[in-house]
């Protein structure tokens, strides 16, 4: 059975923390308190131009958290197939180079 990617957004401090493999402690990202917004409407069609729009809030949301290392580290592992990950879409990552999260740890 395939494992399952969540979304940080959906996950407790505790499963962070777990996931994520970090020795130091963890606040929620900032996504944890809108999950929707980088994840998508649950079982419901969501239109190119309202997922844009979501999409770009979410970004701006991303790039203020202090876990976006953390995040594109993660995703980067996971590769995820949709939402919103430090600040990219799904479909943004695969084009990333390798040296991207170090790029964001540069940058926070």
């Amino acid at each position: 059975m395939p494992h399952r990617i969540t979304h940080p957004a959906l996950m407790s401090l505790t499963d962070l923390e777990a996931t994520w493999r970090v020795d130091t402690d963890l606040s929620l990202p900032e996504c944890a308190y809108d999950p929707e917004l980088h994840t998508g409407p649950r079982m419901a069609i969501e239109h190119a131009d309202d997922r844009a729009a979501r999409e770009s809030v979410a970004r701006q949301v991303c790039a203020t958290c202090p876990l976006r290392p953390t995040c594109a580290a993660y995703a980067m592992r996971v590769r995820p197939t949709s939402g919103v990950w430090a600040g990219m879409s799904a479909a943004d990552l695969p084009d990333l180079p390798d040296d991207t999260v170090g790029a964001f740890a540069d940058a926070a």
